[in-house]
């Protein structure tokens, strides 16, 4: 199986507005320039084609073989180039739940449209990526859905004439596809190797890709809650293959925020460091849109070349310990927060036309039902109040605790080094002994004047109702970070 690197993704966390874009805010047509442009100038080898949350165009195999023939013969998709489709969950996202059917029913679709372009058997799509996933019975549904009731009925046969469905419209591949769970809190990181091992039991399979999530993890539970689940997550992964024989190939959802990741065209050697034994990292569109296309391409070249190894071993009760004591006191302290996080992320600008997805952050019935934006608006939020979400709960750890994450997550220092030069250390959400806690572990650096000036000017704006200029104002800080969230 050749494994995709990069996958361009279509989260919209850019600041800068693509210059091939209608308008600021990503749709339709766009979204097909927007996959060939990435294939093509800034060398992803995967497009994630997202039908969960907006409108879907389920023909985008055909368009792109259509609009750009000359580059799709000489880059096969299915081969050398990758569509994935990301479906909606029905167990969770119940109005969407149809849409699920309706993506699967496209797949032999695109075949044919690949068949007749190639002039041979290739299958563009042959995978498709399900969010929220939390047992073997979320996966294993899709797979057979497909086999057995989208590939199966081609050989129902009509009453009447014994003509079968095949001989009537054709017959339907590919035969099977793969199915690839998208972990997106701690608790079904934790059990992520037990749930693939169920699903994987009575599968005739020599590779698995895994999804783990990165943005709405650090959102429900804080930074280090998040790194330190993708870290045990990836090692038991890692452990399961070896065991199972079965080559399993991680991808993580990373973002260019320090908080949803930190992958930039800046930091990607690092990154790929940090994550040993991920084969593919998410190329979202702050890295896409707001760097110069030549580093872009230079950070997509160093992961497609770079070599993946063992996962990090950790100490996975002291990582437990730590994340339940840490992401308690994150959970407080975003409640007591949320009513100006939600105000300010009104005035974050859109970058993607799309409906809400189910967030994850769920207090309904533990802390009094607080609801927050999804991940890109409370980043940009907190970022445009003058306190980057990284720095959240920084406090609750230990000294013991701030060595042991240090060693089990070292790129933890540059990621707090890189939101202390967005922070106001005046700002109103900023308090003492979270102040105290990072002067004390070194980090004891504000943002520049000119940036500080605007996020001040954001909050005084809030604060007096005056917020004609407020969209504006946000976007000014986001160009300055290159990332919207």
């Amino acid at each position: 199986m050749r494994v995709p690197h990069c996958m361009s993704t279509q989260h919209p966390d850019n600041a800068s507005v693509p210059f091939f874009a209608s308008s600021a805010v990503l749709a339709g047509e766009d979204e097909i320039r927007e996959a060939y442009y990435a294939f093509s100038h800034l060398g992803c080898d995967e497009q994630m084609w997202d039908v969960e949350g907006k409108e879907i165009d389920t023909y985008v195999v055909k368009k792109l073989l259509s609009y750009y023939p000359e580059y799709f013969r000489e880059n096969v998709l299915g081969e050398d180039l990758r569509i994935t489709l990301r479906v909606p969950n029905p167990r969770v996202e119940v109005a969407e739940a149809k849409i699920l059917l309706e993506t699967l029913e496209s797949i032999p679709r695109s075949y044919d449209a690949a068949n007749l372009f190639y002039e041979r058997d290739v299958a563009p799509i042959f995978e498709v990526i399900l969010p929220m996933t939390v047992s073997a019975d979320d996966i294993d549904r899709i797979y057979h859905y497909y086999a057995d009731h989208i590939i199966g009925r081609q050989h129902a046969r009509f009453a009447r004439c014994g003509t079968t469905i095949a001989d009537w419209i054709g017959s339907f591949s590919p035969h099977r596809i793969g199915v690839i769970p998208l972990f997106e809190d701690v608790p079904s990181m934790l059990t992520a190797a037990d749930t693939m091992e169920e699903y994987l039991a009575d599968k005739d399979a020599e590779d698995q890709r895994v999804f783990l999530a990165r943005s709405d993890t650090a959102m429900n539970f804080g930074l280090v809650a998040a790194a330190l689940a993708n870290k045990i997550a990836l090692a038991d992964l890692d452990a399961l293959a070896n065991r199972i024989g079965v080559r399993i190939h991680p991808i993580l959802g990373v973002g260019s925020a320090p908080f949803r990741g930190g992958l930039s065209p800046r930091t990607a050697e690092r990154v790929g460091c940090e994550y040993p034994s991920v084969a593919t990292f998410s190329v979202q569109s702050a890295f896409k849109y707001d760097y110069p296309p030549d580093q872009v391409r230079a950070a997509c070249e160093h992961l497609k070349a770079r070599e993946t190894g063992p996962a990090d071993e950790l100490d996975r009760e002291r990582a437990l310990d730590v994340i339940n004591r840490y992401s308690a006191a994150y959970r407080e302290r975003v409640v007591e927060i949320a009513p100006l996080v939600n105000r300010m992320a009104r005035h974050v600008p859109s970058r993607r036309s799309r409906k809400l997805h189910v967030g994850l952050f769920g207090y309904a019935r533990e802390l009094g039902g607080v609801s927050l934006p999804r991940a890109i608006g409370f980043t940009c939020a907190l970022h445009s109040l003058g306190l980057p979400p990284e720095l959240i709960a920084f406090d609750a750890l230990t000294a013991d605790d701030l060595a042991f994450v240090l060693e089990a997550y070292p790129s933890l220092a540059s990621k707090l080094a890189d939101a202390m030069a967005y922070t106001d250390p005046d700002g109103p959400l900023m308090t003492g002994s979270l102040l105290g806690a990072l002067e004390t572990a070194g980090f004891g650096a504000s943002a520049e004047e000119g940036y500080l000036e605007i996020v001040r000017r954001i909050r005084s704006d809030l604060e007096r109702g005056e917020t004609a200029q407020t969209g504006d104002l946000v976007l000014r800080a986001a160009l300055i970070r290159r990332f919207l969230g």
